[in-house]
């Protein structure tokens, strides 16, 4: 019997692993080609990626695509059976209309009807602003556009995915569930896990999409309540997937950030750009002109409406050396609290020397509220409390006549609900002089910005964007750069006059109307 030496046997069984590896490679490959192709098929969709992305310049790699959609979907059974759906009034919005399904309504909600009774009455087709949670940005942009559909007169729908009581609902608040949970890890941490966070968010490639499209196809009873020419505007691509999926006509798709890739467009549909460069590269990666179009920033009509009167407020306040007023909000996450309550921290002696004033919105997070209970009372600076919509706005009012300090120089902010939380940023960017933000989709609003640390590398290019613009600051990474930032605005009203200057200058080329195109679009499709 043979006997080889220890490096043959050893060079043997490194062979034996890597004939299996291979072998099963093979074996895996075919089987997600396999499962891929009758997945495209079941359940039935009108959403064609492969055509859309072009899969010879990108190919699909379907062991990544299959096993992405078994992880998210796991064996859900796909129904082709609309979700009824009743409507009622928004207890914060002035005629706004919120879905629930069919007899889930809570007992205080006023004016519950069906969608079939909210057809009957209105003179023309409902405008339905489709969005699902997912932090707190894309109900923002849903609120910014119900704020211009509203002005139309038209009866207009906010439809959350995420609300609706469903199977179909529930696969994607697994996904929201974790987004969240690596977006708080990957800001506490830092180091590699906030790097490899940051990798993942600019990872939305055509594969990306496919994954996305194939979980929509499942979520298509969440829309088939609505007739197939409704008027929609969706802020959230997943939404507008599912609308592309199951054949809707007349479909809007707000692109969310400054950073192109794949997984935010979506076949079927007019993508709505908020800046040239998501638009070029967009154009160059083969979206149809057709299906493509520049818009502007997704900002809300009240604050548009009223630019003029807010920049020359904060320009008045800077010229007289009043308190430099900071607006600090937490993203819908919950994500920041390091950088934020460090932030806090740098701010105190500037507090007590009465040169700046701290709105701090906590949001709906308790862990945020207690955070910067700790820090204020640590650094024994007294606050004032607001907790309701009603108070938020009535702090607004005092403000507004630029005459009024607050009642205290730091202001918290913190809700037990959800709708609050994300009004409150809006109300009070009219009354703040800058708003201190991670460069999410507020990087776009129309208010002075000091942007600071992000939360996934796909946001860089949104302070860039800003910055370009000269409403905003570039990103400060670190709480050196941020506080740099603020002793510029302390210095003298140069920068904050500069910003505000400009400003009013993008809204005389219609910078912040996008939501308004959207709206426009939409509608004259329809009478």
């Amino acid at each position: 019997m043979a006997v080889f030496a220890p490096w043959a046997v050893f060079l043997i069984v490194l062979a034996a692993i890597v004939a299996s590896i291979l072998f099963l490679l093979v074996v895996l490959t075919a089987w997600a080609k396999v499962t891929y192709e009758k997945l495209l098929v079941s359940p039935k969709t009108h959403c064609d990626i492969d055509s859309f992305v072009d899969a010879k310049k990108n190919p699909v790699n379907p062991i990544k695509v299959v096993l992405g959609h078994k992880l998210a979907n796991g064996n859900h059974k796909a129904s082709s059976e609309p979700i009824s759906l009743d409507c009622f009034e928004s207890p914060h919005v002035p005629g706004l209309l919120v879905t629930r399904k069919a007899g889930t309504c809570d007992a205080k909600a006023k004016n519950v009807q069906s969608i079939a009774q909210v057809l009957k009455s209105s003179t023309s087709p409902p405008i339905v602003v489709a969005t699902i949670r997912m932090g707190f940005g894309h109900h923002r942009l849903a609120y910014s556009a119900c704020s211009w559909a509203l002005k139309t007169g038209r009866t207009t729908i906010f439809h959350d995915l995420i609300a609706i009581q469903s199977k179909e609902a529930d696969l994607v608040k697994s996904t929201d569930a974790m987004y969240s949970k690596f977006s708080r890890w990957a800001s506490e941490m830092g180091g590699p896990i906030e790097k490899l966070w940051g990798a993942a968010m600019l990872g939305g490639d055509a594969n990306a999409l496919r994954m996305a499209a194939l979980t929509a196809a499942h979520l298509q009873p969440l829309l088939l309540t609505f007739g197939k020419d409704t008027p929609i505007v969706t802020t959230h691509q997943l939404v507008a997937l599912t609308a592309s999926a199951a054949g809707f006509t007349n479909v809007v798709n707000l692109v969310v950030d400054n950073h192109p890739q794949w997984f935010l467009t979506v076949p079927n549909t007019i993508n709505l750009c908020q800046g040239p460069v998501n638009y070029e590269s967009f154009r160059r990666m083969g979206i149809a002109a057709k299906e493509l179009q520049w818009a502007g920033h997704w900002c809300p009509a009240e604050m548009v409406d009223n630019i003029d009167a807010d920049c020359q407020r904060r320009m008045d306040r800077a010229k007289a050396g009043r308190p430099l007023r900071l607006l600090v909000p937490v993203g819908g996450a919950g994500a920041q609290r390091k950088f934020i309550i460090s932030l806090v921290k740098a701010c105190t002696d500037l507090l007590r020397q009465g040169k700046i004033q701290l709105l701090l919105n906590a949001g709906d997070h308790a862990h945020m509220k207690t955070a910067f209970c700790q820090i204020l009372d640590e650094s024994g600076v007294s606050f004032e409390t607001v907790t309701t919509t009603e108070g938020v706005y009535d702090f607004q009012k005092s403000l507004l006549d630029g005459k009024k300090e607050p009642k205290s120089d730091v202001t918290l902010f913190t809700f037990d609900e959800y709708f609050p939380a994300v009004a409150t940023t809006d109300i009070l960017s009219r009354v703040t002089d800058v708003l201190a933000c991670k460069p999410s989709e507020l990087a776009f609003y129309c208010v002075p910005k000091l942007h600071i640390r992000r939360v996934g590398d796909h946001e860089a290019d949104s302070a860039k964007r800003s910055s370009e613009l000269g409403d905003g600051t570039e990103e400060a990474r670190e709480i050196s750069d941020a506080m740099h930032y603020i002793n510029l605005f302390l210095e003298g009203p140069d920068l904050l006059t500069s910003m505000n200057t400009a400003i009013m200058n993008n809204n005389k080329i219609h910078i912040y109307d996008g939501c308004k195109v959207a709206v426009d679009l939409v509608t004259s499709k329809t009478k």
